[in-house]
């Protein structure tokens, strides 16, 4: 589904849920049919007997799609490789093997009250 905002289509939106945390990956096309892609962090907080979103949002252009994915990748096997306790190492592994597993959340599943521009 592609929803018209502020001259922005979205092509593409999945959420990653984490907790208090959800993280948004949402490509979307400028009026010149060109893509970038936004990474959004929403933080539900509670306050004044209220829910409220804190958001940080990243915009990666196209262009900068290669260099990003090799520095995610590189950070990641470092943390691995480098920094997690072969415990936490085999924790993480089988995380990542039962998330194969799990069909991903696409545009149709996002609370409308977690979506924001």
């Amino acid at each position: 589904m592609v929803e018209e905002n502020n001259d922005k289509a979205e092509i593409y939106s999945q959420r990653v849920r984490a907790g208090k945390r959800t993280y948004f990956f949402d490509v979307k096309s400028t009026r010149s049919n060109d893509y970038y892609l936004t990474i959004t962090e929403s933080k539900r907080k509670f306050k004044d007997d209220n829910y409220s979103y804190e958001k940080h949002k990243i915009f990666l252009y196209k262009e900068d799609f290669a260099k990003f994915m090799e520095a995610l990748q590189d950070t990641v096997n470092h943390v691995k490789g480098e920094l997690l306790s072969e415990e936490a190492l085999a924790e993480l592994e089988r995380l990542e093997q039962e998330h194969e597993h799990v069909p991903l959340e696409t545009e149709a599943a996002v609370d409308g009250e977690l979506k924001w521009e």
